[in-house]
């Protein structure tokens, strides 16, 4: 007679002494492999922001339709043409000024995920909306570890004005808890390996000594890992093998960057923006960090920004000595705008990168990318004009129909496209920020 197992709940952890590590998703935890039970699959939402706006002719495909030739911005998403769909016209009406002070950036970040008007101020005052992510991850209620995940390369501004009249809360970041508590960006890849996978048995101090005796936090879990690897299929001890290969590999980029001397001679011990000092190092660090987190289910919520908005960063590895902020208000100077067309361009070879990563990533018979609504873009169109009316938006991921460029009727508010992007969530919601209905081609792009 065969003996049925009882399915491995998806909340079943590998502990060890001051470590609790969540586990990717395996055949063990489904009852059965009846399609219900394929649906059922959790879906999950990523959101990957830079800041400044875009060189629009760069970005933006003159061709409607399968047919669209990918402008030279696009292109580092040639791998990915058919999960991706470019949506242009979409803008958010909420950042104008409506009688306030002139000060693009310290309106539009916030309406970016919100689809609300930013109150100018620059005291404790703040008030601008529930973001989407938020709204998504308040709909999944206590389904994961974490509700979401909030990840970026720039350290916050310091508290202030970081525009006219605008506090620096509303370009630190772009995801709202409610519509005055902003969520904090984390852009140290240490601070998050501990979030996602230290218990708080072990102290700072301890877990600093780990990092610097370069000891693994799998070396803690090995006997739970052989406890539970008994128990597990061919296919599932393979899938078991790879997380556990991505995580390792993971901490030792982190240990490396915690024993470089900018870290060592740190009397605080904390990162700086720019840890690892190889940005195209820190960035992917950040990006396999959110897809770690998505493999093990802790959560499935996620924003990244590449960039603070109003970033000063230079990027003299692609050939770009100047401020990207300054660039982005290039006065239509050719040579301006061909340094800012490289950054975009840069920018988006980690959002290649990204959903690369997502795609190699497997959750079941299918992948990450399946399974999850992909939203990039910037608070800008035109940065020059800081064009809040025409934004450089992709949506991507299995959720929607890729291959194809769409251009809506201008003046649509962007809380159209995140109402239809909540819907596909399976969050019931009939309104989203200034949303006037769910937006049709989120569907038929």
């Amino acid at each position: 007679m065969r003996v049925i197992r009882p399915a491995l709940s998806r909340r079943t952890v590998l502990r060890g002494a001051g470590a609790a590590m969540a586990l990717p998703f395996l055949e063990a935890m489904m009852p059965s492999a009846k399609a219900a039970d394929l649906a059922s699959r959790p879906k999950r939402l990523q959101v990957f922001y830079s800041p400044n706006g875009m060189t629009m002719p760069d970005f933006l495909p003159t061709a409607t339709g399968a047919d669209y030739v990918l402008p030279s911005s696009l292109q580092p998403l040639a791998p990915h043409r058919e999960q991706i769909a470019v949506i242009s016209g979409l803008g958010h009406p909420q950042a104008a000024a409506m009688g306030d002070r002139p000060a693009g950036h310290g309106r539009s970040c916030p309406a970016f995920l919100t689809g609300a008007h930013a109150k100018q101020t620059e005291g404790p005052d703040i008030r601008a909306g529930v973001s989407m992510d938020q709204v998504f991850a308040q709909h999944l209620g206590d389904a994961t570890p974490l509700a979401s995940l909030e990840l970026g390369i720039d350290t916050a501004s310091l508290l202030g004005s970081c525009d006219i009249n605008y506090s620096c809360a509303y370009t630190n970041g772009i995801s709202w808890l409610t519509p005055t508590v902003p969520l904090p960006v984390e852009a140290n890849p240490r601070a998050v390996f501990e979030r996602l996978f230290g218990d708080g048995d072990t102290d700072e101090a301890g877990r600093l000594a780990q990092l610097r005796r370069q000891s693994s936090i799998l070396d803690f879990v090995m006997d739970d890992t052989r406890r539970l690897s008994g128990q597990l299929g061919m296919e599932d001890k393979r899938k078991l093998d790879e997380y556990l290969d991505a995580t390792r590999a993971i901490e030792k980029r982190i240990q490396r960057s915690a024993s470089s001397p900018a870290t060592t001679q740190a009397a605080n011990l904390q990162q700086p923006a720019g840890i690892p000092d190889d940005f195209a190092e820190h960035v992917k660090l950040m990006i396999d960090l959110q897809v770690l987190a998505m493999q093990a289910d802790i959560t499935r919520v996620g924003t990244f920004m590449i960039g603070r908005e109003l970033s000063n960063r230079t990027y003299p590895e692609i050939g770009v000595p100047d401020s990207h902020h300054m660039l982005s208000h290039h006065g239509n100077n050719p040579d301006k705008m061909a340094q800012l067309a490289k950054i975009n361009r840069y920018h988006m070879e980690f959002f290649a990168y990204y959903l690369q990563k997502m795609k190699d990533t497997r959750d079941g018979d299918a992948s990450l990318l399946d399974r999850t609504l992909v939203i990039r873009g910037s608070a800008f169109g035109d940065s020059n004009e800081h064009d809040y009316m025409d934004l450089p938006v992709i949506v991507a991921g299995g959720l929607v129909k890729g291959g194809r460029h769409t251009r809506v009727e201008k003046g649509t508010t962007m809380s159209n496209l995140m109402l239809a992007g909540l819907q596909t969530l399976g969050v019931p919601t009939t309104k989203f920020g200034d949303s006037t209905g769910p937006l049709r081609e989120l569907a038929d792009a």
